[in-house]
């Protein structure tokens, strides 16, 4: 967060060269999942540039993560289709997995064509 944020200047300074070095660092799913909430509530940073600040970061080479092609997914699920991130991830493991389908109450996740979202 301090790396994007810039804010407290001091560690975002330090944090920055930490993510220039030659370190592998790993990103799990739930952390960039608060970056986002953080950015968005607090910061009341724009979805776009979330987005782009979310792929900027997964583009790192000292970047690791569990499943990069479902966190970039993910991304452009919650920026194109305008979902929360949450349904976006799920809606984009559903879409990555044999299942194609998610049980929801979330009329949103209708928005992504090529899963099926089911409520009893």
């Amino acid at each position: 967060m301090r790396h994007l944020t810039g804010d407290p200047p001091a560690q975002a300074k330090r944090a920055t060269a930490f993510l220039g070095d030659s370190h592998e660092l790993i990103l799990t799913d739930l952390v960039l999942a608060e970056m986002v909430y953080v950015l968005e509530s607090f910061y009341e940073i724009p979805r776009t540039d979330i987005a782009r600040t979310a792929r900027s970061l997964l583009a790192l080479p000292s970047i690791e993560t569990g499943d990069h092609e479902l966190l970039l997914r993910t991304v452009e699920i919650y920026e194109i289709l305008r979902l929360d991130f949450a349904e976006a991830y799920l809606s984009a493991l559903a879409e990555m997995s044999d299942v194609k389908r998610v049980a929801s109450f979330d009329r949103q996740i209708d928005r992504v064509k090529n899963i099926e979202r089911v409520e009893r």
